[in-house]
């Protein structure tokens, strides 16, 4: 019989919920960040980064679905409050009163906070059994990757 979340040991479960609700908490303030800064981007760059930044953050607002339903998929509770994330995630907010550089910096450290997260999280799941856990965290892991390579690209001054 395959895997079932539902049936997986408390210990295990605990484990994998504590996980999936970190990677929640961080993604969720990520998008709202990375959306913030869609709003209040300016300079010579604006048109590039307005549109990365929609893409981070619609992204990241699909991923909050998928994230959350993992979490009910374990019969747990997926939260749902922005305090409760803001005070587990190592993603802080930003009022988005910075100038276009400090912006990309920003979102490029948190996405690579959320891949060692997703990191973290895929591990436990893997050493579990959990491999549909581990596969979506995989997956969102190269989603963050590649977000933290674009807005790198972005700091360059230089051709490599």
């Amino acid at each position: 019989m395959g895997f079932v979340a539902a049936k997986i040991e408390p210990s295990a479960k605990e484990d994998i919920v504590n996980g999936l609700t970190q990677a929640l908490a961080e993604t969720a303030v990520e998008t709202l960040k990375a959306q913030n800064f869609h709003w209040n981007v300016t300079g010579m760059s604006f048109g590039a980064l307005h549109e990365l930044f929609q893409e981070i953050y619609e992204d990241h607002f699909e991923a909050q679905d998928l994230l959350a339903e993992r979490i009910k998929a374990f019969d747990a509770h997926a939260e749902g409050r922005y305090s409760l994330y803001l005070e587990r995630s190592a993603v802080p907010e930003h009022d988005g009163r910075t100038d276009a550089k400090t912006m990309v910096e920003v979102l490029m450290k948190d996405q690579e906070t959320l891949s060692a997260t997703l990191s973290a999280l895929a591990q436990v799941a893997e050493q579990h059994g959990d491999w549909a856990t581990n596969d979506m965290a995989t997956g969102r892991i190269e989603k963050h990757d590649k977000f933290a390579w674009m807005l790198r690209a972005h700091l360059k001054t230089t051709a490599a």
